[in-house]
């Protein structure tokens, strides 16, 4: 998403956290710093959720 600042992907993902959707893993290597993100397994639980949006989203534009 190339129009996403670092800030809003940031505040996003943050939002995320505090919901437990990701869990963020932070290594402290150097040089540089490093930060994972995963699902959480509440995130998890969403998967078919969002994919049976994308599908209908996918049905609606092939109309």
């Amino acid at each position: 998403m190339p129009s996403v600042t670092e800030r809003t992907l940031s505040l996003q993902l943050k939002k995320l956290e505090d919901d437990n959707i990701v869990k963020r893993e932070v290594y402290h290597q150097k040089p540089p710093l490093k930060v994972y993100y995963s699902l959480t397994e509440t995130g998890e639980s969403l998967i078919p959720v969002i994919t049976a949006i994308a599908n209908w989203g996918d049905y609606i534009i092939s109309r």
